[in-house]
């Protein structure tokens, strides 16, 4: 089992959760966050960090394309450490339902972000 970050993280992009995680396996793209599956060592202590509910497990059903694109950009984009502002008017979009069509030109797995 490993976790994931959903669709609710983008446009959002709390970092409570990065803070709290023993093996740095957090990146960072231009509005959303991914977990390694390979370095998620499933201790779960991200989960309820998130104010977005936007962490699940990848046990969870229909989760198979969030893993796949948690693994895809996980190896494009740099590591997150640290703890950061949330993005500008993530009120607005915490919430928001289908933001991964709306704001990812292509379905998890095709092209780059």
């Amino acid at each position: 089992m490993t976790y994931v970050v959903t669709d609710n993280c983008i446009n959002c992009k709390y970092t409570d959760c990065v803070e709290v995680c023993p093996v740095d396996c957090f990146y960072e793209g231009e509005n959303t966050l991914v977990i390694h599956p390979d370095e998620c060592i499933d201790c779960g202590v991200c989960e309820p960090e998130c104010p977005a509910d936007a962490i699940r497990p990848d046990t969870e059903p229909g989760m198979e394309d969030w893993v796949e694109m948690n693994r895809k950009y996980s190896e494009l984009w740099p590591v997150l450490t640290q703890k950061k502002d949330p993005m500008p008017d993530h009120e607005k979009y915490d919430g928001e339902t289908g933001k991964m069509e709306k704001y990812f030109s292509e379905a998890p797995g095709e092209g780059d972000q």
